[in-house]
This record gives C-alpha cells, sequence and structure tokens, in this order.
C-alpha cells in the first residue's frame, strides 16, 4: 500500500482534491462571492516574517496550553464546521483524531453526527450553536448538549448570507433520494476511492442535521436547517448575555473582527472569542483575522481568552498569531483536506504536522516555550494590521 503520510497542508488538499467528488470538494473549499477574503486570510500570514536566533537555542519546547478549561497539548483546536460528509465517520472520526493528538474539537450544530456519538470519540468538546429559532429551542439544544457531556459553549455570530461565488457553488442536493443516487453516478464513478468507502460502510451521505431538532423532530436536512436558521430574527446582545446565563461552563463567541464587539462579548459574559471572518464565507471585504487580531488582543486580551480562526495552514501561522495576541487557534479547511485525503489518520496527520511546525519555529527563535512569544519575533510590515471599531 502506497504511504499515504503527507508533509504538508497544500498537500494534504491536492490529495482531497483527486479523492472527493467535485461538488463534494467545492464545498470544502469554500469563500464568498470574489474570493477576496479568503484569500486575504492565507495571503496575510504571508507577509509576516519572523526574527530568528542562531545560538544559545532551547535544548527543549513547550506547547500545551489550556483553552476554555481544558488542558490541550499544543495551541490548535478543532473548528466546528458543518456537514462532513468528505468521509463516511465525518466528525467522529475528527474526534477521534483530536483526542490522540491531546487536543479539543469544537461540533458545529449543523454536523453530520450526533453529539452523543462525537463526544464519545473526545470529551473535550464545545458546543457550537447558531441562533436558530426562539429561547425556547435554544435552551433544549443547549440541555442536550449538557447532558452529553460538553465542557463549553460556542456561539457562532460571523454568518451572513452571501450570494454567488464567482468560481461557481457546488451542486450540493437537499437529500440523498434514489434519483440524486443516479444523477451522482458521473461524479463519484470517477472518485472509485471515495465511492468505496461509503459502499464499505453501508451508508449513504444523509446530509441531515441531528443535532439541530428539538423536541422529538426528525433531523432536518442541510438546507432545511439552514432555511430555518435563516428564517430566525438575529440574536441582540442581550440575547446572547440570555444564551451565557443559561450556561455555566467556558463560553465562546465567535465571529469577532471589532474591538467594540469584543468588549461586548465580554460584557454579555464571554470567557473567549474567536477573532473570526468565518473562513471568508461571510462578508466578503473583511480584512484577514491575522491584521485584526492584534488591535483586539491589545484592548481585551487581559479580559479573555483570545483565539484567532482564519486562514491557519502550518505551524508558522500560530506561531504568528501567538506572538500577536492568540492564546490558540482553530484550524478548518486543514483537517477537513486531511480528513478527505486519508480519514482519521489524515486529521492526525495534519495536528502532526502542525506541532513539528510550531517545534521549529520555537526553535528558530530561541524561544522555549510558546508562552514567551512576543510581537518582536516577527517582522512586520508598515500596515500591516487593520483596525476595526474602538
Amino acid at each position: 500500500m502506497a504511504n499515504k503520510w503527507f508533509e504538508t497542508v497544500a498537500v494534504a488538499q491536492r490529495r482531497a482534491r483527486k479523492h472527493l467528488p467535485a461538488s463534494v470538494y467545492g464545498a470544502v473549499i469554500g469563500g464568498a462571492e470574489a474570493g477576496r477574503t479568503i484569500k486575504d486570510n492565507i495571503a496575510a500570514f504571508g507577509e509576516l516574517g519572523f526574527a530568528p536566533l542562531t545560538a544559545g537555542l532551547p535544548a527543549t519546547r513547550e506547547m500545551a496550553t489550556n483553552v476554555m478549561g481544558q488542558d490541550i497539548s499544543l495551541p490548535v483546536l478543532i473548528s466546528p464546521t458543518g456537514v462532513q460528509a468528505v468521509h463516511p465517520d465525518g466528525e467522529v472520526a475528527v474526534a477521534r483524531a483530536a483526542a490522540a493528538r491531546g487536543t479539543a474539537m469544537g461540533l458545529s450544530s449543523f454536523a453530520s453526527k450526533p453529539i452523543e456519538d462525537v463526544i464519545a470519540a473526545n470529551p473535550k468538546l464545545f458546543f457550537q450553536m447558531y441562533w436558530v429559532g426562539g429561547r425556547d429551542e435554544m435552551q433544549m439544544r443547549m440541555d442536550r448538549a449538557r447532558k452529553a457531556g460538553a465542557v463549553g459553549v460556542i456561539v457562532t455570530l460571523d454568518w451572513s448570507f452571501s450570494f454567488g461565488r464567482d468560481w461557481g457553488s457546488p451542486r450540493i442536493p437537499e437529500k440523498m433520494t434514489i434519483e440524486e443516487l443516479v444523477r451522482q453516478v458521473p461524479a463519484t464513478i470517477t472518485r472509485p476511492a471515495y465511492l468505496y468507502q461509503w459502499l464499505r460502510s453501508g451508508t449513504i451521505p444523509d446530509l441531515t442535521v441531528p443535532n439541530l431538532p428539538v423536541g422529538g423532530a426528525p433531523a432536518p436536512t442541510f438546507f432545511g436547517a439552514y432555511g430555518q436558521w435563516a428564517g430566525t430574527t438575529p440574536p441582540s446582545w442581550e440575547d446572547v448575555a440570555w444564551l451565557r446565563s443559561q450556561w455555566d461552563g467556558p463560553f465562546m463567541v465567535k465571529g469577532i473582527t471589532r474591538i467594540d464587539e469584543a468588549k461586548r462579548a465580554i460584557d454579555a459574559g464571554a470567557t473567549a472569542i474567536s477573532v473570526s471572518n468565518h473562513g471568508g464565507n461571510n462578508l466578503d471585504g473583511t480584512p484577514a483575522t491575522i491584521r485584526l487580531l492584534p488591535d483586539i488582543a491589545t484592548a481585551v486580551g487581559d479580559q479573555v481568552e483570545v483565539l484567532l480562526d482564519g486562514g491557519v495552514r502550518r505551524g508558522g501561522d500560530v506561531v504568528k498569531a501567538l506572538a500577536l495576541g492568540a492564546k490558540a487557534v482553530m484550524i478548518g479547511r486543514a483537517y477537513l483536506w486531511g480528513l478527505g485525503a486519508n480519514g482519521q489518520a489524515g486529521v492526525e496527520n495534519v495536528l502532526d504536522l502542525m506541532r513539528s511546525s510550531i517545534d521549529a519555529c520555537l526553535l528558530g527563535l530561541g524561544r522555549s516555550s510558546i508562552s514567551e512569544l512576543t510581537p518582536d519575533d516577527l517582522v512586520i510590515p508598515p500596515g500591516f494590521t487593520r483596525r476595526l471599531g474602538h
């Protein structure tokens, strides 16, 4: 059997593209409208350089930390992403990989696997919630997460409606009917390994979201859930504060890009915030999150845990984020490509790459711990940052 190990996330992406049907890969690659934000999320990391040392380097380096009450072995967490039809085991495979590598994960309320199954694979799990329905429905979803054993909640506020992608949106069916399966044959027959995975599992991607329904209702399809969310009045900060009051553990607000909204999140009771633009799937033209991070971290980093989400593709990106004030980062596409390329082992591969690259950067910078990183470790070009709000 050929060696399935890959040496960078870029290789994982290429392998995932070859392995997955075009529509599945297109859903993962994502990006709104012209893709300005997703491109800037990645390009901005490339604008930052390192300021290395050459002698007196530390013999050992420490990268363990604690985020939202959870001890993790490296400052990289799994970001919640929706229906993971890139592999039959989906979120369960990701949870196993994260547990094997000593880190925590966020589970989307639009995930394809029940929270009970995922948390059995990794108890360091944060349940992510969109505001769908009223307070009663939100309370019931939170109660289920609590009963299942979730150790924290992530409320995501950074998803808006974007219409069209310049490169074309993938065709994703409402559900996998017999007619749809027949329609998918030309696409899947050219991806025999992907087809074999599903045939061997004895299942088909049903594209439902089992963590969203309440009161015994059947699981809606992804697009059905999307419709429920789209028909719900967006939450106010008072709603966020109410939601926080219903949860007595760690509570993250995800989607912060402005200093004033970081402060509002703290006022609402957040114990952590994620500087995020939904991976470029939100309002296209929003600056890269790494450009926004320094001013937000300076303003509120002594009051709340600050994480960064968006554009992280290697351990060097993690180190740059930590040097600019993040406590940890969350990754999305990187692990999905690993999952698509080689299942659970592919996700473990991605996390191993992150770990080894973080370690190499710490060594080159002469830092014995991630806690020692500062902006002085970086070469920051003039005008790099973007300050939103006050």
